[in-house]
C-alpha cells in the first residue's frame, strides 16, 4: 500500500458512501458503494486474503482514491450508478452496447406505425420489445408478425412517397396502407394485436381474433372470415412450440447467476403470460466485485437499457441493496415491481433453470478461453518466443492499382479480436504503388506511439513470405525497434503440393516446421484474414466514396449543399443509387426533373 492510499484510508470515515479507484494516469477505473466506507477500503488494502490471483492483480493498479460521502444507503446506490454511467470504469461490471442485443421498436404516435429492428433504445416515448438473443431471433418473430399482422415495414420518408404498393403487398405480408384506403383504427388494432403478441399475451390475441372471425361469418363475409382464421392457425402453431414454465401465466424475469475464474454469466429468462419466449445470456467480468453485487450493479444497468419490466424478477443470489432496487424498479415502471431470490418451490424451479442455462455458457466461454490460451502457448513454444504473444498486431496493405492506398492494423489480445485497439490508416503523399513505402510509412508512425500512449505488441505479424518479413525487418531496424517478436505468413503453394501456410521468422531462411502445432498457426491465420478484410473494407468504402463524390460533382444542379444534404440522407452513394424518384424529390431544392437527372447519373443513363 503506498502513502497516499495509506494516508486517504487512515482518514476515511465509518459512514455510507462512494469510493472512487484511481490508476496511475489518475483515471478513474473503479466506482463502488459501502455502508460503511472504512470497513469497505480495509478489505481491499489491509485484508491478507484475495478471492484470486486476478482481483490482487487489479488492487495493484490502484494508485490513489477518492470518496464521496452520502447521507444514506439509498444515495450511495443512486450515486453509484451514475458516477459507473458518467465515467465508463474498466472494471466495473458494463453491459455491453446494446448493438449486441437488437430489440423491436413501435412509435403508437404515428398514424400509420411501422414495426422496426433497433439496436439502441432512445427517450422517445416509443416502445421496445427486446432484448433478443440474437440477429436470428428477432428476424423470426419480426417474420412471423409480418406475416400474421401484416404491418408496414417500409421506412417513413419511402412510407410517404410510394405511388405504388411494393413487394411485401403483393405476396399479402402488409396491409399496402401506403396506397390502399386503410382505416387507422382498424390498421391501429391489428398493431395492439402485434403488441400483445410481443408481450407474450398470444391467447387473448387468439380470442379476439375468434370473435372477429365468428362475426364475419355471421355477415357472410367469408373471404374476411378466411384471413382471420389463417391468421389464428398461425398464432396457435406459434403457441404449440412455446414451453409453458409457470402455470400460474404471469409475467417475469428470470436471473441465474454464475462465476469461475473471474468470468461470470448471467442468463435472464423471460417469461410472458407463464411461457418461456427467449433465454438471453450475457458474459461479465467480475472486476473487483463479489458475486451479490454483480448481480445487483447487472440488474440496476440492464432495466436501464430495456424498457419492457414484468412484475416479478426472480434472482438466484441474494442482493444486499434489495429494498432499494425494488424501489428504484417500481418508480420507473409506475406499479409495485417485487425482486425475489427464491428458496423453493416452483419460482425456485425456475431460478434453478436459469442457473443451469448460465453453467453451460459459462463452460462454453472458459473452454474457448482455455483454447485461445493453448493456442499462445503453441505459438510462444513454436516461435521460441520469451514471453506469451498475448498482443498480437497485424498490419496489411490495400490499394487499387495505387490509388486510394491505406493500411490496416487489427489486434488480438488473448486469442480473440480487440476490435477497440484497431486502427485505420491513409498513407499519404506516395503517388505510386510502393508496398515498402506503405510499410515503413505505417509502421512509422504506429511506433511513433510511446508504450504508455499505446501498449506494443508481443507479436507483428505481416502478411506475406520472406520477402515481405525482410521488408518489416529493415523498416524496424531503421526506426531502431526490436521489443517484440516477428513474423511472416505467407499462403500455400498448391501447385507444390503444400499442406498448411508458412510461418517465417527472422535468422531462418525455411519456414517454420508447423508439426504439431497447427492451432498456432490457426490463430495467425484469424489474425492475418482479420487484417486483410479490415484493410479491403476501408479501401474500399475510400473508393466509393471519392467516386461518388466525383459523379455528384458532375451533375447540374447539384452544389456543395445539396449534396452534402444528399450523402447525409442516403448515406453513400449505393443508397442513393436505389432511392426512389419521390424520395429523392421530396427533399427541399430537388425538383423532379433534378431527381431524374441525378438518378440517371448514379445508375449509368
Amino acid at each position: 500500500m503506498n502513502q497516499i492510499i495509506q494516508e486517504k484510508y487512515c482518514q476515511s470515515p465509518h459512514s455510507p458512501g462512494v469510493y472512487l479507484m484511481k490508476d496511475a494516469k489518475g483515471k478513474i477505473i473503479y466506482v463502488g458503494k459501502a455502508k460503511d466506507l472504512k470497513k469497505r477500503l480495509a478489505s481491499y488494502f489491509i485484508s491478507k486474503q484475495h478471492p484470486d490471483t486476478k482481483t490482487a492483480a487489479l488492487l495493484g493498479m490502484i494508485k490513489n482514491f477518492d470518496l464521496v460521502i452520502t447521507a444514506s444507503d439509498h444515495e450511495a446506490f443512486i450515486l453509484e450508478s451514475n458516477l459507473i454511467k458518467e465515467h465508463n470504469p474498466k472494471y466495473n461490471v458494463l453491459l455491453k452496447d446494446g448493438k449486441n442485443y437488437p430489440l423491436l421498436r413501435i412509435d403508437m404516435n404515428e398514424t400509420y406505425p411501422a414495426i422496426q429492428r433497433v439496436r439502441k433504445i432512445k427517450n422517445d416515448h416509443a416502445l421496445y420489445f427486446g432484448p433478443y438473443s440474437s440477429s436470428l431471433s428477432v428476424n423470426r418473430t419480426l417474420k412471423q408478425i409480418q406475416k400474421i399482422f401484416k404491418l408496414r415495414k417500409c421506412k417513413n420518408t419511402q412510407f410517404k412517397n410510394r405511388s405504388r404498393p411494393c413487394l411485401n403487398y403483393q405476396i399479402k405480408a402488409c396491409l399496402g396502407v401506403c396506397c390502399n384506403e386503410v382505416l387507422e383504427s382498424d390498421y391501429k388494432k391489428q398493431v395492439k394485436d402485434a403488441i400483445l403478441f410481443l408481450k407474450g399475451r398470444s391467447r387473448q390475441v387468439v380470442n379476439r381474433l375468434e370473435n372477429e372471425m365468428k362475426t364475419h361469418a355471421r355477415l357472410q363475409e367469408f373471404e374476411k372470415a378466411a384471413q382471420v382464421r389463417d391468421a389464428v392457425f398461425a398464432i396457435e402453431n406459434i403457441m404449440e412450440k412455446q414451453v409453458v414454465v409457470c402455470p400460474d401465466m404471469k409475467d417475469r424475469d428470470v436471473m441465474g447467476l454464475v462465476w469461475n475464474k473471474g468470468k461470470a454469466v448471467v442468463t435472464v429468462m423471460m417469461v410472458r403470460s407463464g411461457l418461456l419466449i427467449d433465454t438471453v445470456h450475457y458474459p461479465l467480468d467480475l472486476g473487483f466485485k463479489a458475486p451479490d453485487e454483480v448481480i445487483s450493479a447487472f440488474v440496476d444497468q440492464y432495466y436501464g437499457k430495456t424498457r419492457f419490466l414484468p412484475s416479478f424478477v426472480l434472482l438466484n443470489q441474494r442482493i444486499e441493496n434489495l429494498g432499494e432496487i425494488e424501489e428504484r424498479l417500481t418508480q420507473s415502471q409506475g406499479k409495485k415491481v417485487v425482486v425475489h431470490c427464491p428458496k423453493r418451490g416452483e419460482k425456485k424451479r425456475l431460478v434453478d433453470m436459469a442457473v443451469v442455462n448460465a453453467s453451460r455458457e459459462l463452460e462454453k466461454i472458459l473452454l474457448k478461453e482455455e483454447e485461445e490460451r493453448a493456442s499462445m502457448v503453441l505459438l510462444k513454444s513454436l516461435m521460441g518466443m520469451e514471453r506469451l504473444p498475448q498482443r498480437i498486431e497485424c498490419f496489411d496493405n490495400s490499394n487499387m492499382s495505387g490509388q486510394d492506398p491505406v493500411s490496416s492494423m487489427v489486434v488480438f489480445t488473448n486469442g480473440r479480436p480487440d476490435k477497440s485497439a484497431y486502427r485505420k490508416y491513409i498513407i499519404k503523399d506516395i503517388e505510386f504503388q510502393d508496398d515498402y513505402a506503405y510499410m515503413y510509412q505505417v509502421l512509422e508512425r504506429r511506433f511513433s506511439k510511446t508504450q504508455e500512449e499505446m501498449a506494443w505488441p508481443d507479436l507483428l505479424v505481416v502478411d506475406g513470405g520472406k520477402g515481405q518479413l525482410g521488408m518489416a525487418m529493415a523498416v524496424l531496424k531503421d526506426l531502431g525497434i526490436d521489443h517484440f517478436a516477428l513474423a511472416g505468413l505467407a499462403k500455400k503453394d498448391k501447385a507444390k503440393g503444400e499442406v498448411f501456410d508458412k510461418i517465417y521468422v527472422p535468422g531462418r531462411s525455411n519456414p517454420l516446421n508447423i508439426g504439431q502445432a497447427q492451432k498456432a498457426l490457426y490463430l495467425l491465420q484469424r489474425v492475418r484474414d482479420e487484417a486483410h478484410r479490415f484493410a479491403i473494407t476501408f479501401q474500399r468504402k475510400r473508393r466509393e466514396k471519392r467516386g461518388g463524390l466525383s459523379i455528384l460533382d458532375s451533375i447540374p444542379g447539384i452544389g456543395p449543399k445539396k449534396k452534402k444534404m444528399l450523402l447525409v440522407r442516403f448515406k453513400g452513394i449505393e443508397n442513393m443509387k436505389k432511392a426512389s424518384l419521390g424520395e429523392l424529390s421530396f427533399l427541399p431544392g430537388i425538383t423532379k426533373k433534378l431527381a431524374k437527372i441525378l438518378l440517371t447519373e448514379l445508375n449509368g443513363g
